[in-house]
């Protein structure tokens, strides 16, 4: 059994329209899983790495559409690109309609990656999670729900404290585009997700929990601490960390192409190497 566990999720555009038969089953992240693993060592040895795949929620209607118009519209490939990303951010979404479970559906491929972690590390090991764009905002609400569970009912949803999101160490997000979805309250009202590893042992509770990794060329990646004063208690107790990168190589590092480029980039998969060792670190503390 592997005693630190990896959940990554993809955020908004095309990743396939058929998800992968089982979270362990690298697609997206392989790239960056490789990287990691060579830059930390026999360290992966120990770490449980598993995907959220939901791409294909709806991403089957919006090639449908596409094709239908095809013959009657030009830019196929930036209407593509626009159609998958506006597209995915406006479905994903809490609504009391019946005929919309676009919301509860992505969140049930996360409820089944977290179980698939706690049968590779159990119920009470430590999660790192890695969100790209859109997917640092589902996690966002994910983990927000899940604690709202908790305050409402004083039970967790799940008998596993890895599956209540309570053992998660750290959050690394990058590309994240949460600002775009708070303009609808007052910016005194905008939460941020509490810490959420309440269950962890000290030693593995980390001050700065959330580094949000942004491109200052990335049109959709923010930084998070001015969305409103919550955010700025949060970055300046130091528990949320902004930090400019330069993904993408010659190409892209100075264009919006750098959205996709941190997947590959030493500037994300360092840090995230580095956490896994601090994680390791941990656990060996605590025995």
């Amino acid at each position: 059994m592997k005693d630190i566990g990896v959940l990554v999720i993809h955020g908004m555009g095309s990743q396939g329209r058929v998800a992968p038969p089982t979270t362990d089953t690298l697609s997206y992240s392989k790239e960056m899983h490789n990287r990691v693993a060579s830059f930390v060592g026999g360290t992966m040895d120990r770490v449980a790495w598993r995907e959220v795949f939901w791409a294909d929620v709806l991403q089957s209607r919006q090639e449908a559409y596409l094709k239908s118009i095809k013959r009657r519209t030009d830019f196929d490939k930036l209407r593509a690109f626009v159609m998958c990303n506006l597209s995915d951010a406006a479905s994903y979404r809490p609504t009391s309609d019946q005929n919309d479970k676009t919301y509860e559906q992505i969140h049930a491929r996360i409820d089944r990656t977290l179980a698939d972690l706690e049968g590779d590390i159990g119920p009470d090991a430590p999660i790192l999670v890695l969100a790209h764009s859109l997917g640092g905002h589902i996690m966002s609400n994910y983990i927000y729900d899940q604690q709202a569970h908790v305050r409402h009912t004083g039970q967790g949803r799940f008998a596993a404290a890895v599956q209540n999101t309570q053992t998660i160490a750290g959050l690394i997000t990058f590309g994240c585009n949460i600002p775009v979805f708070v303009f609808a309250y007052p910016a005194g009202e905008v939460r941020p997700i509490n810490y959420p590893g309440t269950a962890l042992d000290p030693k593995l509770q980390f001050k700065t929990w959330w580094y949000n990794l942004y491109d200052r060329d990335d049109v959709l990646g923010f930084p998070l601490k001015d969305i409103g004063p919550r955010y700025a208690e949060l970055h300046d107790s130091k528990g949320l960390r902004d930090v400019s990168v330069n993904a993408g190589g010659l190409l892209g590092s100075w264009n919006p192409a750098s959205h996709n480029a941190y997947w590959k980039d030493e500037d994300v998969y360092k840090p995230v190497g580095r956490f896994i060792e601090n994680m390791r670190r941990g656990v060996d503390a605590v025995g």
